[in-house]
């Protein structure tokens, strides 16, 4: 009896660090797509690029639970280069229409070609606030 005891509060602890370790500060520097990682908060936009759009840096920030900026707009033509900071607990960001899945420290660069709405959202189960990590990238 003792052991079954044993046994079921040991699994229960188990599941409950697994459950909250994503909330946890992880440092991932790994670069997706070799790109650079601009400094923090730097969103720079230049003239040139191919298409004739243009060339951006935007960071985006992480917090428990939103995205800093939440909205992002870009012109068709845009080549862009997203870096994920997370500010608090473990995030990544996953940009399904253009392959992106970004963790900590990560940045990716991709052109977006063709007007529309996409959604960006966090990919890391982070805790209760999950569900609402969101975000909009439009492109005109």
């Amino acid at each position: 009896m003792k052991k079954k005891l044993a046994l079921t509060l040991t699994v229960t602890a188990l599941a409950a660090v697994m459950a909250l370790s994503g909330c946890g500060g992880g440092n991932n520097t790994n670069n997706n797509n070799g790109g650079t990682t601009p400094p923090a908060g730097e969103n720079a936009g230049e003239a040139g690029g191919e298409g004739g759009g243009e060339t951006k840096s935007i960071t985006v920030n992480a917090a428990n639970f939103e995205f800093d900026p939440p909205d992002i707009k870009l012109n068709a033509g845009d080549k862009v280069t997203i870096t994920l900071k997370n500010d608090t607990g473990n995030h990544g960001l996953e940009i399904p229409d253009f392959d992106v899945n970004l963790k900590n420290g990560e940045s990716a660069t991709f052109t977006v070609d063709k007007a529309g709405s996409y959604d960006f959202h966090c990919s890391i189960q982070c805790g209760s606030g999950h569900a609402d990590m969101v975000g909009k990238l439009t492109v005109s």
